[in-house]
């Protein structure tokens, strides 16, 4: 079986890395047999990285006008990633688009969670809000 972590974001853009932040600092705590990567957020790149897991956590930054460091939680396999909560990113593609094309396909991994820590801050600088710190401590 082949579990799969994935940290999203951009860490040069403060609450926009909390993905990246928290998968790596999981990466030295998870059992072995479970994979950590970062990345982008670009729909394809994802969809590509998650092929053969059977199963697959992602972390990302959302936006959707919920308090600053709450923690969404999100069972994809099951149900529909909303789009909105991604609004903030460049990408036209990104993680809820992939993972619908990904279910369309029948390439969706068993199962598919998703953690959507609320944003505060997401313009350019290095270094999490204290609310979004707070959660991705929390997360881990």
């Amino acid at each position: 079986m082949k579990r799969l972590l994935i940290g999203i974001g951009n860490p040069f853009r403060r609450d926009d890395g909390v993905g990246i932040h928290i998968a790596e600092k999981m990466r030295t705590l998870l059992p072995q047999g479970i994979d950590v990567l970062t990345q982008s957020g670009e729909g394809a790149t994802l969809m590509q990285s998650w092929l053969d897991a059977d199963q697959i956590v992602v972390v990302d930054a959302v936006r959707s006008q919920s308090t600053p460091g709450k923690i969404h939680e999100i069972d994809a396999s099951m149900r529909r990633v909303p789009s909105e909560f991604f609004h903030y990113s460049s990408h036209a593609f990104g993680v809820a688009e992939a993972i619908e094309l990904s279910r369309v396909l029948n390439q969706l991994p068993r199962r598919v969670d998703v953690i959507g820590i609320e944003g505060k801050d997401f313009s350019e600088g290095i270094g999490l809000t204290a609310e979004v710190d707070a959660a991705a401590e929390q997360a881990i």
